[in-house]
């Protein structure tokens, strides 16, 4: 069971750092009315886990310069993608009969359970109606991106290390 719970951490914080590089890639893409309408939509101007970790922070009475309140909306990100990755890999198991589209689907779960549920149900980001499709668009697939990712992942270190 350890091992599986490393492999799930280590894979969902690959997946995140993938996630991360295509949704910035995106960025560097995308029409200038959906930025700002996106933009516009964020709650306190940040993105969901900058603004879940100023809750973090403000709960905890910390006052941190902005580029230390950076870091800790990161942590949280990559938190949000080791956490998860810990209980995929613990059930993933049980998936076989998906076969390549077990990665994908849990991206997609992630997608809709994370981003259009619970981060706007926690006052972190605004309801699904505020954004543009492009935001929905590039969220998906960077969420298809990242459950990928971590199925490979574990898969590639249950080759290296066999759960004993």
């Amino acid at each position: 069971m350890w091992a599986a719970l490393i492999k799930g951490a280590i894979a969902g914080a690959v997946g995140v750092w993938l996630m991360d590089r295509f949704t910035w890639h995106w960025y560097g893409h995308e029409d200038t009315g959906a930025l700002v309408q996106e933009r516009v939509a964020q709650k306190g101007g940040r993105y969901a886990p900058n603004a879940a970790g100023k809750h973090l922070t403000d709960a905890l009475n910390l006052a941190l310069p902005q580029k230390r309140q950076y870091t800790v909306g990161r942590s949280v990100h990559y938190f949000m993608g080791m956490a998860p990755g810990v209980l995929y890999a613990l059930g993933r198991y049980r998936m076989e009969g998906l076969g390549c589209l077990r990665g994908p689907l849990y991206g997609f779960g992630l997608f809709i359970v994370f981003d259009e549920v619970i981060v706007p149900a926690l006052g972190y980001a605004s309801g699904p109606f505020a954004y543009p499709w492009q935001a929905h668009a590039r969220g998906f697939f960077a969420h298809l991106i990242l459950g990928t990712a971590t199925d490979t992942v574990i898969g590639l270190l249950d080759e290296v290390l066999p759960n004993s």
